[in-house]
């Protein structure tokens, strides 16, 4: 997530001290990526440094308000027009999880699989209330955290899928190798009782 340009994108409204841009942030996106604060003031003093901010003074309660420059707007520009980079995939924790599974011995990886599926179900459970309620709002706000939710929502449908995918994978390996099978804890107790 690009927190700079996210900022940079709020002061293109106007001039903002760090704790509005904040709540700003988490408000637009329904605080699924909450910021902290000292990560908006790291960000700020850089963009500064870099001539994409500038201090306008303080708002009289004694916070440092910032306004974008030129230079910022063009950033901003150039941020909304490039498409997101693909070629590097973040790190994917349950991918990592489950390609270590299977080469682990002793894992059962359909016990995995099940237990995320399970999760994943109940946070598209959740998703989905939330998408409903969100539904009723008018604003832009209102609609900036739908389109959040919307991407939550297929995220969470494509990672069940996903992990449908993963287990008939593990059931057709199974069928083809049944030696190289990784071992579940139930087959291990089986042959040791023998």
């Amino acid at each position: 997530m690009s927190v700079r340009q996210a900022l940079l994108a709020l002061l293109e409204e106007g001039p903002r001290y760090g704790y509005q841009l904040r709540a700003q942030f988490e408000q637009r996106t329904g605080a699924t990526w909450p910021l902290n604060v000292g990560q908006v003031y790291t960000t700020l003093t850089r963009l500064e440094r870099d001539g994409l901010v500038e201090g306008a003074g303080d708002d009289g309660a004694g916070h440092v308000v910032y306004r974008i420059t030129e230079a910022g707007s063009d950033e901003v520009a150039t941020w909304f027009t490039t498409p997101v980079e693909r070629a590097q995939p973040p790190r994917d924790e349950l991918a990592i999880k489950l390609a270590l599974a299977v080469t682990v011995p002793g894992v059962d990886v359909g016990t995995v699989i099940q237990q995320q599926r399970t999760a994943t179900m109940s946070a598209l459970q959740d998703y989905t209330r939330l998408k409903r309620r969100a539904a009723d709002g008018q604003s832009r706000e209102d609609l900036a955290w739908t389109l959040v939710l919307d991407s939550l929502v297929f995220g969470a449908e494509a990672e069940i899928r996903w992990l449908d995918h993963c287990e008939a994978r593990l059931r057709r390996a199974q069928l083809e190798r049944p030696e190289a099978a990784p071992a579940t804890p139930a087959a291990v107790e089986r042959e040791a009782s023998r």
